[in-house]
């Protein structure tokens, strides 16, 4: 297996993941996933050894603030992703409640929704999510925060879920 087949392989799903929870849209995070692939194969970029999903994920969302930019968006009802990334739990309640966090997540701007998703969604630190989108780590610190107020009011409107 050569190089870039090993990312793909350790990589590919965190990149799909990501920017399925960005866009809300299967098909699109899917173009994001082989786009970003591609460019890694067209680029050769030197990576830094532990370093490369960082790279993926950073191009993954750039590519995503791209598309949700776009024209499609304004066309597109925003607020009803489907969530089969998401293991389908026992629990009925508990899947009704992962599915309004994540129309919650989706409902957030752009800079709040890509640190959260970096934070909790693919369990990277304030120091790193900093690195990857080139700010610093008070800004990091200051979007988190300021994100999980803007959930709790999100949560709260939607009948009492956030306490």
């Amino acid at each position: 297996m050569n190089y870039y087949e090993e990312l793909y392989e350790k990589y590919a799903t965190d990149v799909l993941r990501v920017s399925y929870f960005y866009l809300g849209d299967r098909q699109r995070a899917e173009d994001v996933c082989q786009d970003v692939f591609v460019r890694l194969i067209t680029n050769a970029p030197q990576l830094e050894e532990g370093r490369e999903k960082a790279w993926l994920l950073k191009v993954a969302l750039n590519r995503c603030r791209d598309l949700w930019r776009g024209a499609w968006v304004k066309r597109v009802v925003l607020g009803s992703p489907a969530f089969e990334m998401i293991p389908a739990p026992d629990d009925t309640d508990r899947r009704d409640d992962e599915e309004v966090v994540m129309k919650a997540v989706h409902s957030l701007p752009a800079a709040f929704r890509e640190t959260i998703l970096l934070y909790y969604y693919q369990g990277y630190g304030i120091s790193e999510i900093a690195q990857m989108l080139d700010l610093p780590e008070g800004t990091i610190s200051s979007r988190l925060s300021r994100a999980r107020k803007k959930l709790e009011e999100i949560l709260k409107d939607e009948g009492g879920f956030a306490q």
